[in-house]
């Protein structure tokens, strides 16, 4: 008896559509750091959320001076993520603190070496508090 073709077998297995990825992964991961993030990610947050929002933070870094803007020059319209760029911030913070620590530690290495590149272009970030993070209302 001869064999089935390989199409013959795999034309009756549903077709499985694989969607695209909005945001790229967060390079320079380890793959049990990105194995803790995508399990924090079905627990507590959205997926691809940490992508985002690392992607954003990343954006307003490497982007043009005018996007780091002080508080008196800066539009506001209220809507998170919008125009609040620390918003991006404070997720990728509650991330750090949720995740164990050997991945947080990974994931805090990137998030503050772009810290540093936003301080270090930024003229002045004016400090809200002393319980405030810098990002807060700042940028």
């Amino acid at each position: 008896m001869p064999r089935r073709r390989p199409s013959a077998l795999r034309g009756e297995l549903p077709v499985r559509h694989v969607s695209r990825r909005r945001y790229p992964c967060i390079d320079r991961l380890s793959g049990s750091c990105t194995a803790d993030l995508r399990r924090l990610e079905r627990s507590r947050f959205l997926p691809d959320e940490t992508a985002e929002a690392f992607w954003h933070w990343k954006a307003l870094a490497h982007g043009p001076l005018r996007l780091i803007a002080d508080s008196v020059t800066a539009n506001r319209c209220g809507i998170p993520g919008c125009c609040d760029m620390g918003y991006f911030r404070d997720h990728l913070e509650a991330v750090l603190h949720a995740l164990p620590a050997k991945s947080a530690r990974e994931l805090r290495v990137l998030v503050s070496a772009l810290d540093d590149k936003i301080l270090t272009r930024a003229r002045t970030i004016q400090a809200g508090g002393p319980g405030t993070p810098w990002w807060r209302d700042q940028l």
